[in-house]
């Protein structure tokens, strides 16, 4: 008796690598982990996972499933839209022009997901006094530019 199969689905083979998606759902559990302060063990222990399950699911190297979303969502007190948000939570990027899909940059190459640049966002925000925050600001800025032109 020979069994036959039925056509075999398309998926995603072993080689391509991790989906688009599911980079970008785990860069966002990475940012708010890093925002709210907690390591990848201490939210591994409030979700009941590992550590090195919370680094495969914030590399896109595992997927994260729906119940298991939610929770993450409850534990680092962000609505579930958050994580397929393309809006950064300090600078909206452009709107993409027609229906095409923003191109995918490496996670080293985007400030805005290195650690320094979320310590330093917290920084900011831990200034109580709006005008020491805003003479900070004006510094960062004076300093930028005259970087530039060293």
């Amino acid at each position: 008796m020979v069994l036959t199969r039925g056509p075999r689905r398309q998926g995603r083979r072993k080689s391509d690598g991790p989906h688009p998606t599911d980079v970008h759902v785990g860069s966002r559990v990475r940012m708010r982990r890093n925002m709210l302060g907690l390591s990848q063990e201490k939210l591994g222990e409030k979700i009941g996972l590992t550590f090195q399950q919370v680094q495969k699911y914030e590399r896109g190297a595992n997927r994260i499933g729906a119940s298991r979303l939610h929770e993450l969502s409850q534990v680092l007190d962000v609505p579930v839209s958050f994580f397929y948000d393309e809006t950064d939570p300090v600078r909206a990027p452009a709107i993409p022009s027609g229906l095409e899909e923003p191109p995918q940059a490496g996670f080293d190459s985007d400030p805005m997901r290195r650690r320094e640049t979320l310590e330093l966002i917290g920084a900011y925000y831990e200034i109580d006094e709006p005008a020491v925050r805003r003479r900070l600001f004006d510094l960062a800025k004076a300093l930028a530019v005259r970087a530039d032109k060293l």
